[in-house]
């Protein structure tokens, strides 16, 4: 008897998703509660596990847009595989059993003519990514087959140069020099649907509110001190490292209980005001940018704020963020100085008022006290709906978390 694995119900807005990957193989032997498929919504990537132990029987295909309760897949009954050392003998009399190959074949066996046959879905997907042809890649798997791994090592070769193959052709005296261009390959992917989510809310953002973006200027260098001083402490009594994020959540949180139109949001023809700071950090994932959220992050110490946020970026490299985790945020800060970003305007994480933008530290001359001394300088950026947010707010709102960043012992005396 087979039992029908559909897709679950995964929020109240959410009515397909996409097959991700499947992580086992048509009639592949799976446990109960056993990951097989990854789907991804909307929002985020979760598991499919199977609901039986048997033989999988795979129905949609990856890529697949799937409605929620849409059959994915069968599992019929079945039994467990023997074990290894049983397996082993029967691979054994099977091998005693075969003929003896010819000359012929052996030769086409050689790894220098190896040819692969086929490629597991996984492995089949990261090669179309890559733009490898399947049959140039020495598989690892049974039978030759292609593994994910092996994908995931496969490098394409370079084809050989036009200008080399022309050499090699035999001469022709009354031919003529003929320029030939580069490659100019394109290839086309199906956007996923966070991806697809993602470009409309953006679009929606920038057409629906009133954003407008003002800028400062951090001088670092005291908070680079004060890590200098007390990171080895610090890590070695909490257990995770002292990063500049954590004091640019402290800073935000209490700069917003003193500007709490910052922190607000419209419905409607409402404004609402939180009394309490729920930060979303942005994330590179793997499928895209993420938003997981701090919760009462304006109650938590520095070390707190570090352990959630390791915890988070972790989840969200795995693809392992629930909906849950990623929706709720009042107020947005965003990074592109890890990427070398030196200015840019972040646009607004809807449905909230603001979002900052850190970017890269640089050392810049700068005026002290009537002189010119080297320092490492931030440039940040406040994006602000100012249908919300006017811009005396936002202007002090800057200057506040400016002034507690330069002044780091005020975050910890509350000033």
């Amino acid at each position: 008897m087979s039992l029908e694995i559909k897709v679950p119900t995964v929020g109240e807005s959410i009515t397909e998703v996409t097959l991700a990957q499947w992580l086992k193989e048509d009639g592949d032997y799976v446990e109960m509660d056993e990951n097989i498929a990854e789907l991804e919504s909307d929002k985020a990537t979760f598991e499919l596990p199977a609901e039986k132990a048997g033989i999988l029987r795979i129905i949609a295909q990856e890529g697949d847009t799937l409605e929620i309760g849409a059959v994915v897949c069968t599992i019929e009954d079945g039994e467990a595989p023997a074990d290894a050392g049983s397996s082993a003998a029967k691979e054994t009399v099977k091998e005693e059993a075969a003929p003896a190959p010819s000359a012929k074949e052996e030769a086409s066996e050689a790894p220098e003519s190896y040819a692969a046959g086929t490629a597991s879905p996984a492995a089949a997907k990261i090669l179309r990514e890559k733009g490898i042809d399947p049959s140039t890649i020495k598989g690892t798997g049974k039978d030759g087959r292609i593994t994910k791994e092996d994908a995931e090592k496969a490098q394409a070769k370079p084809a050989a140069p036009q200008a080399e193959a022309k050499a090699a052709a035999p001469a022709t005296p009354a031919a003529s020099t003929v320029s030939v261009a580069g490659a100019r390959n394109e290839r086309r992917e199906k956007m996923s649907s966070l991806r697809k989510t993602i470009a409309k809310r953006l679009v929606t953002v920038k057409n629906e509110t009133a954003m407008l973006t003002t800028f400062n200027e951090v001088n670092m260098q005291p908070i680079m001190d004060l890590r200098a001083k007390y990171k080895d402490t610090f890590k070695e009594k909490h257990g995770v490292g002292l990063g500049f994020m954590s004091f640019f959540t402290k800073a935000v949180t209490t700069a917003l209980k003193e500007w709490p139109a910052v922190n607000a949001r419209i419905e409607e023809n409402e404004i609402v005001y939180s009394d309490f700071a729920d930060v979303s950090i942005a994330v590179s994932a793997p499928k895209g940018l993420v938003v997981p959220v701090i919760r009462n992050a304006d109650s938590m110490s520095l070390h707190q704020i570090e352990k959630s946020i390791v915890e988070l970026a972790g989840k969200a490299r795995d693809n392992k963020l629930t909906i849950e985790e990623m929706t709720g945020g009042t107020f947005t800060i965003t990074n592109g100085g890890v990427f070398g970003s030196m200015l840019s305007t972040p646009i607004i994480n809807a449905p909230q008022s603001a979002i900052l933008g850190m970017h890269n530290i640089v050392q810049r001359p700068v005026a002290e006290n009537g002189q010119v001394v080297i320092r490492p300088m931030m440039y940040i950026a406040l994006s602000y709906d100012h249908r919300i947010v006017d811009g005396r707010e936002s202007v002090s709102f800057l200057v506040r978390v400016k002034q507690l960043l330069e002044d780091p012992a005020r975050l910890l005396l509350e000033v």
